[in-house]
């Protein structure tokens, strides 16, 4: 658990929480919002770095899959996706209920980010490379769900693909990206022969759903 919170302060900085986590908790505890937190998300997660890349970080096995499909049943309630050629929600501001609780027990702090993206993947379809825009702050947290993948990372001026970094995200992971890792690299899912494969195997390319924290930077 002292790594996790290292972990945490290096990404988004020292918390407000740290200092009154009894009364905190005990607010928590009276809400029935917080008795469904403590079912979905886990409590002792196992970290590792990624150590090509300084501020990337990852836990791979942070919900179980029971606690997926309580997560994925949330979304699904939204009704963001009921039609096949939707596979994007964005929010901004007030999140919904069980995105309020990914950020505040997920991280164990007080309320960290104001936008929210889900994204759900058909097989075969990925993303470009890029660095999340300027208008969000330090901090980016990305939870997978469904199926695996491989996200690659690469130096924001580098073009070619021999630097790239690979990153294999499996269901129920989480990624926290901050620091070099958030302005510096850009990351992508390439879903083109040959990139989605780990340990010399090609991955399998099922539905995949991505959910995205980040925080607005204060207006000027």
């Amino acid at each position: 658990m002292d790594e996790y919170r290292k972990l945490i302060q290096e990404a988004f900085g020292e918390s407000s929480e740290d200092s009154d986590d009894d009364d905190h908790r005990q607010q928590l505890e009276g809400s029935n919002i917080a008795v469904e937190a403590q079912f979905i998300f886990g409590e002792n997660p196992k970290w590792e770095r990624i150590s090509e890349i300084k501020g990337l970080s990852l836990c791979r096995d942070f919900l179980t899959s029971d606690q997926q499909s309580t997560l994925l049943a949330s979304i699904l309630q939204e009704g963001w996706f009921s039609e096949a050629s939707h596979n994007q929600a964005m929010r901004f501001g007030d999140l919904p209920a069980w995105a309020k609780e990914l950020s505040t027990e997920l991280l164990k702090r007080e309320p960290l980010f104001n936008q929210l993206i889900v994204n759900s993947y058909q097989p075969g379809e990925g993303i470009c490379a890029h660095v999340d825009l300027m208008r969000f702050e330090d901090g980016i947290a990305l939870v997978s769900l469904e199926s695996s993948c491989v996200m690659h990372f690469s130096r924001v001026h580098e073009s070619t693909n021999e630097n790239k970094i690979p990153v294999y995200l499996t269901p129920g992971s989480l990624l926290l990206i901050s620091g070099e890792a958030r302005y510096e690299w850009k990351h992508e899912i390439n879903r083109k022969p040959g990139f989605q494969k780990w340990d010399g195997l090609e991955i399998r390319q099922k539905k995949r759903t991505s959910i995205t924290l980040r925080k607005l930077c204060k207006s000027d």
